[in-house]
């Protein structure tokens, strides 16, 4: 079988005009052509009059040898690659420990933990929450009656922070093995909809997030993992060799509990900032990594719609439309849009108290009245908090607190129209773009909670952006701050083995560990990390 990249067809084509389209571009007959799937989907919308759709597709043809040695140069006629997961390793017969734990039930320790007991290894999996059921229930307390949980809440508790997101499943990632497909077919098979497997932009939703992890924590268990709920890992047992290396022995548990590990997948998500400061002080190699900050802004879809697919906008096959934007300011800072969520809303995802931080989310359908995006810009440790590990930690939390008092000190968030952005003046009401964000908004000049050089870059990005996208500058469109969990301020740093630097058994992953960004890289970095624990327990087999 072969694998035909790059195959355009007009927006409304039928599904049998794929076949025909196949013989042409590679110049056989339909007799020769046995059978085709569709590998990937995706539209391009340079053209509005003139919408493409462009697959990719799996092609079966009676002699495949000669016309792949036909288009030996073409680089979209390759054979089919091999996606298919294979296990790296499998516990000893008969393992019962020491097992390997997993901090944190997000989709890197989900994934961690699922790999681990497809293994064999009966993996304990740790969360400082509750299960998502419950967790949902605590969230909604803020949004709806402003009342935080700093245990459960957007941030912290089973699915992690992806679970109250647009559930986007596309990453810029480096995957030869093809991980991100082993993440996507166990998605599927815990309720996903088939089509995330080929389209070229699959996203989920939190509804259906929700329940797809309670369906993996149940594999997890039949295979003989087990999940502890409420157990905050507040300190960790590290041993000093003779030899003076460090090694993981053991974690102390919220209440008192100690439990012997040496392998430890840390999984903690970009908000364990508690965590992060108990590493530091054990002596963890930690070091301080580049972040971003800035608002959410709110369009209404339907501006959106009308600006990237013209007379084509709301065609079933396009769905809600997106966009990423990016711009390089005179100032040498860089604004870009993050994580967008079309048709969706703007959430309060705090996780400390007294602290306003905004995210967004959107379900399945993609269906609310606004688009919003994170409008933020991109900071680096050297010039903006230098000298502490931790010091992008504080800078957060300078600018969430701010938030919070600018705001009116109830978890509403301050909020300001663009054109009174642009202006430099404090919004006093709204225009014709309604807000989100839950528990409420306040009316103000975004001035007070964000830095100069941040506000200076948002004014020059605003009408470039504007350019690009019609309306997307307009004097109504509403900026709620603040966002500031972009992406960990910290770098847990590991080596070529996926240990810490300087203490063995403990295993970094994931966002919270500065090595991923988003659901579907933390995922395959909780494979990589898995397998990395598995070589541990009985030597590298690959």
């Amino acid at each position: 079988m072969l694998r035909l990249s790059n195959l355009s067809l007009p927006l409304d084509h039928p599904l049998e005009d794929i076949g025909p389209a196949i013989c042409r571009r590679l110049g056989v007959p339909e007799r020769d052509l046995v059978s085709w799937t569709i590998a990937r989907r995706a539209h391009d919308a340079r053209k509005k009059a003139a919408i493409l759709m462009v697959y990719t597709v799996d092609v079966e043809l009676r002699d495949e040898a000669a016309v792949l040695a036909r288009f030996a140069d073409d680089s979209q006629v390759r054979p089919r690659p091999d996606t298919d997961y294979k296990l790296v390793a499998k516990a000893p017969e008969g393992f019962e420990g020491p097992r390997p734990v997993v901090i944190g039930a997000g989709p890197c320790g989900l994934f961690a933990g699922l790999i681990l007991a497809q293994m064999g290894f009966k993996p304990i999996i740790l969360d400082r929450g509750k299960v998502v059921r419950e967790r949902t229930k605590d969230t909604w307390g803020l949004w709806r009656k402003s009342v935080l949980n700093p245990e459960s809440n957007v941030q912290f508790g089973e699915g992690g922070a992806g679970t109250f997101s647009d559930g986007k499943l596309y990453s810029q990632i480096k995957d030869p093995r093809h991980l991100g497909r082993k993440v996507l077919e166990e998605f599927v098979a815990a309720g996903a909809p088939e089509e995330i497997l080929t389209e070229a932009h699959p996203h989920i939703g939190t509804f259906r997030l929700v329940h797809m992890v309670e369906q993996m924590r149940a594999q997890i268990e039949s295979l003989g993992g087990e999940y502890r709920w409420r157990h905050k890992v507040e300190d960790f047992d590290i041993e000093t060799t003779a030899d003076g290396s460090r090694r993981l022995k053991g974690l102390h548990i919220a209440g008192g509990e100690y439990l012997a590990a040496d392998h430890v997948v840390l999984a903690i998500g970009h908000s364990s900032r508690d965590t992060f400061q108990t590493l530091y002080d054990r002596g963890v190699h930690i070091e301080a990594k580049p972040f971003s900050i800035g608002v959410r802004i709110e369009h209404p879809q339907s501006w959106m719609d009308r600006a990237r697919f013209g007379a084509c906008a709301g065609h079933p096959d396009l769905g809600a439309a997106d966009y990423s934007l990016s711009h390089h300011c005179s100032n040498g800072r860089t604004v870009y849009s993050f994580c967008m969520c079309p048709g969706g809303t703007v959430v309060a995802a705090t996780s400390e108290p007294n602290r306003v931080v905004t995210n967004g989310m959107s379900q399945y359908s993609r269906n609310e009245r606004n688009a919003n995006s994170g409008f933020v810009v991109g900071i680096d440790p050297e010039r903006d908090y230098p000298g502490h590990p931790l010091a992008g930690v504080e800078f957060q939390r300078k600018w969430e607190s701010l938030a919070f008092t600018a705001g009116g000190g109830d978890y509403k968030a301050p909020a300001q129209k663009v054109g009174d952005f642009l202006a430099r003046r404090p919004s006093e009401e709204l225009g014709v773009v309604e807000p989100s964000y839950k528990p409420g908004i306040k009316m103000t000049d975004l001035a007070e909670c964000l830095p100069p050089f941040v506000l200076e870059a948002m004014r020059e990005a605003l009408p470039v952006f504007g350019r690009q996208i019609a309306g997307y500058d307009h004097p109504d469109v509403l900026m709620t701050g603040v966002e500031t969990r972009t992406s960990s301020p910290v770098r847990i740093t590991r080596g070529k083995d996926f240990q810490s630097l300087n203490v063995a058994g403990l295993f970094p992953a994931g966002e919270g560990a500065g090595y991923a960004g988003g659901i579907l890289s933390a995922a395959v970095d909780g494979i990589k990390v898995a397998e990395a624990v598995a070589a541990a327990y009985v030597g590298d087999t690959s």
